[in-house]
């Protein structure tokens, strides 16, 4: 493959971007890929927007995606899927927690959330892949994994075997969750089967 794949990792502060994009990196890097991860963000312990750059091929020069470049992207909120979607490309795919999680100004009243989001992603001819990633995770036993269920979505649109995605969430999540997100990845890869 000469050709370098793009991925963003997109969602609010204390979502677990950065895990996710760890997991996602590990699995590339046994493929025998060049990966480049650069994360980018505001005020990430408030609730602030953040992004996960994951850039992976035969020779990768820049983690940077730029407008109209990402393959995929990951959205672990409706709000920040419309921030970033112009940086996905006209074939690219975008997995999203169709779940509302209100930023600061509509918590306090000052604006009100917007409506028809996920209706206006779609009218933009994108291929969404859309699920309720926050009851998946509460099945699997915490709502903070949905960044591993989005994970497990990817997963098997991307393929790889699934041994090498295992294998990841060994290395990169702490031993005492890892039964936790490994429930959470598998409801989430079968849902990304389940749609294929």
């Amino acid at each position: 493959m000469s050709e370098t794949k793009n991925i963003m990792i997109v969602g609010v502060g204390g979502q677990g971007t950065l895990l996710a994009s760890r997991i996602l990196g590990s699995v590339l890097t046994q493929q025998g890929f060049d990966v480049k991860m650069s994360e980018v963000h505001g005020m990430s312990q408030r609730g602030g927007s953040v992004v996960t750059y994951v850039k992976y091929g035969e020779r990768v020069y820049s983690p940077i995606v730029d407008t109209g470049e990402a393959d995929f992207i990951l959205a672990f909120e409706r709000l920040e899927a419309a921030r970033w979607i112009s940086y996905l490309k006209k074939d690219g795919t975008l997995i999203l927690n169709d779940r509302p999680i209100s930023p600061m100004p509509v918590i306090t009243g000052a604006m009100e959330y917007p409506a028809d989001i996920s209706e206006k992603i779609c009218a933009k001819g994108v291929k969404l892949i859309a699920s309720d990633a926050l009851e998946m995770a509460e099945n699997a036993g915490n709502a903070k994994s949905v960044n591993v269920v989005l994970i497990g979505i990817l997963s098997a649109i991307m393929g790889f075997d699934e041994t090498l995605w295992q294998k990841a969430l060994t290395e990169c999540v702490k031993p005492k969750f890892l039964e936790l997100n490994q429930k959470a990845f598998a409801l989430g890869r079968a849902y990304g089967q389940s749609i294929k």
